[in-house]
């Protein structure tokens, strides 16, 4: 019997649209919360985008997600009872410090895996992606599947630039290798 803390707030309880908007209507689970350990997937928001200002972030992702149901209407599956799913909140970024940004999204990272959760990310610019690989892939080598709906994806930008709202996470140095699987919507 999956833990009922971990459901989505139905549809039938609160209205879609009102409440406080989390990924899927999934319960808001911070770092320093008694039942992060009973987490098994975490959903993150990396709102940080050094091309833009005021929009770069999973604010609308949240919103949007809200329309998702508890039931695969195809499959029957219902995703939510395999797994304790929460959101995990943002990680706050420092908009006039693009290295203690990266800091802060690696050891947020450090913290969910030494709790052996599982991230899914959503929202900010391919840099976000670096840092969060930094943490996970500390130990050994991972896998990454990349969505994106552009393809600005650059090795380096400016005459060597490799820290920028395009830099791809192997763009910039590392000891290890990742793959990473582009799917252009």
């Amino acid at each position: 019997m999956p833990d009922t803390f971990f459901q989505p707030v139905s549809g039938f309880e609160l209205p879609r649209f009102a409440g406080i908007a989390t990924f899927m209507r999934l319960p808001h689970v911070g770092l320093l919360d008694k039942r992060l350990n009973d987490v098994q997937i975490g959903l993150i928001g990396t709102p940080w985008d050094g091309g833009t200002s005021n929009r770069p972030g999973p604010r609308q992702l949240r919103d949007y997600s809200t329309m998702i149901r508890a039931e695969n209407g195809a499959t029957c599956v219902r995703p939510f009872e395999l797994a304790n799913c929460a959101d995990l909140g943002d990680v706050g970024p420092n908009p006039a410090d693009l290295h203690d940004t990266m800091a802060r999204i690696t050891d947020f990272y450090q913290k969910l895996k030494e709790a052996e959760i599982i991230p899914l990310t959503a929202g900010g610019d391919h840099l976000c992606s670096l840092p969060i690989l930094r943490a996970l892939a500390s130990t050994r080598p991972l896998g990454m599947i990349h969505f994106d709906s552009h393809t600005d994806l650059f090795n380096s930008y400016f005459g060597g630039t490799l820290y920028t709202h395009g830099t791809p996470p192997f763009a910039a140095p590392s000891k290890r290798g990742f793959l990473i699987l582009n799917a252009y919507a």
